[in-house]
């Protein structure tokens, strides 16, 4: 595939060293020369020096005729110009990076839906999200927002016996707009049917507003796990997120930032979260705020080696489980010597998404539900004409093997259900066992 990285920075060239890896053709532009000089050098691709945002120079890198556009350099404004500018030439898929949390926030304004982007990437909130999982739900199925938000995935693990077990699904009284997406028994895992009936020791994902996944909690008489003490080393904008992400009654939450106007803009945003405005460097301040008494500490700073120093000294202390934001790839031999737990590297988070884009036909994006297990989680767009608009979802023709988990239209999301109809322009997030995917996407694609 054709593929235009903007921005030959950090997270530009290791993008286009991936891209390379999988014989993909790939375009680089930057504004430096010598950035484009060292690509060049290093890299089997094609390099552009000249600013992102200029039409002219997006026309010299041929971005019309792009199967996927990145928009990467360090500045957010221009990202989301250029990722603009290219979706409007003809780039099939366009991403642009973003650092501030306000071009997300669909409170304000949906930057992402007015400039036809077709995502925006955050690596610090991706490797938050990436941390926050694993506090969450350790070693559990994926859990993730679709619909822009308006709809949520969770996986829950079915500990004890209760009324609701050994009963086909159909029969079940689910809320309103909630589905049982997956099962995961022993080693298989499988799309849910309705003639399904849960055991216990089942894992399985539930599909629904997070409301009326509470009520899903209760009905299969699913306890919330104990009370976590999570302490994050560094108040940046990834352990903002992550204090975001598990802000509530499961987690108490302390944040230990040097940085005081930071410390205020996080006292400020962030309710019933003990700030410290301290240096994690110094073991004494560590023995000091009871860091051992700790569940979970999640080094989330800049610098590589303070996370690494800041966990070994964590995990001396006594704290049960240790993590860490780790740049550096080399690092990697030496995390679990260390006692950490799990390291995430924002390179590997964001490659992940990227590789999810890269697809032909209707489908936007395609990640795995579990690393080594068979179903897909797909983003699709319902193109005009395609069969599936024909007839409402119940007579749609769907494999058995898949679940239309969400319908977004315009700027709302919600859970289908079978009398629902698909409409031309629609993005649908469906899950899908890969033996079925072929026939799936036909039904999505035009005549």
């Amino acid at each position: 595939m054709r593929v235009v990285v903007l921005g030959a920075g950090t997270v530009g060239s290791s993008i286009a060293e991936l891209l390379c890896n999988h014989r993909h053709e790939v375009t680089v532009v930057d504004r430096d020369p010598d950035c484009i000089r060292r690509v060049r050098d290093e890299l089997d691709v094609r390099a552009i020096t000249g600013s992102a945002s200029q039409s002219s120079v997006l026309f010299q890198a041929e971005v019309g005729t792009a199967d996927l556009c990145l928009a990467v350099t360090g500045v957010d404004e221009v990202n989301i110009v250029a990722a603009s500018l290219a979706k409007a030439m003809g780039a099939r898929r366009t991403l642009a990076r973003v650092y501030s949390p306000v071009f997300r926030d669909l409170s304000t304004f949906d930057y992402q839906r007015h400039f036809r982007i077709d995502r925006l990437l955050s690596l610090e909130y991706l490797s938050a999200l990436e941390l926050a999982r694993t506090i969450r739900y350790p070693g559990a199925l994926l859990v993730e927002d679709f619909a822009r938000g308006e709809v949520q995935m969770q996986a829950f693990a079915l500990t004890e016996p209760c009324s609701t077990m050994g009963i086909p699904l159909r029969e079940l009284k689910l809320p309103k707009g909630v589905r049982i997406g997956s099962i995961h028994r022993g080693k298989q895992i499988w799309i849910a049917g309705a003639e399904d009936r849960l055991q216990v020791g089942d894992h399985i994902t539930v599909i629904g507003a997070l409301e009326q996944i509470d009520e899903v909690k209760e009905l299969f008489s699913i306890q919330p796990p104990p009370k976590q003490r999570v302490v994050i080393a560094g108040g940046g904008e990834t352990g903002y997120q992550l204090a975001q992400l598990l802000h509530g009654r499961r987690f108490s939450l302390m944040i230990l930032e040097w940085d005081k106007p930071r410390c205020e803009f996080l006292s400020s945003h962030l309710e019933n979260v003990d700030i410290i405005c301290t240096d994690i460097r110094r073991r004494q301040i560590l023995e000091e705020e009871r860091i051992g008494q700790a569940d979970v500490f999640a080094a989330c700073t800049g610098d590589d080696e303070n996370n690494i120093m800041a966990c070994v000294e964590a995990r001396e202390l006594g704290v049960k489980t240790c993590l860490a934001v780790i740049n550096r790839p080399d690092y990697a031999n030496v995390i679990g010597k260390l006692g950490i737990a799990h390291a995430v590297s924002p390179r590997q988070v964001i490659a992940r998404h990227v590789l999810a884009f890269l697809n032909t036909g209707p489908v936007v994006s395609r990640l795995p539900l579990t690393p080594d297990g068979p179903i897909d989680v797909l983003e699709i767009e319902v193109l005009d004409k395609a069969p599936v608009t024909n007839h409402v979802l119940a007579k749609a023709a769907l494999p058995a093997q898949c679940l239309v988990a969400a319908v977004i239209r315009e700027q709302f999301g919600w859970v289908p259900g079978a009398d629902d109809r698909l409409q031309p322009g629609d993005t649908v997030v469906v899950l899908a066992d890969r033996s079925v995917e072929e026939q799936l996407i036909r039904l999505f694609s035009s005549d």
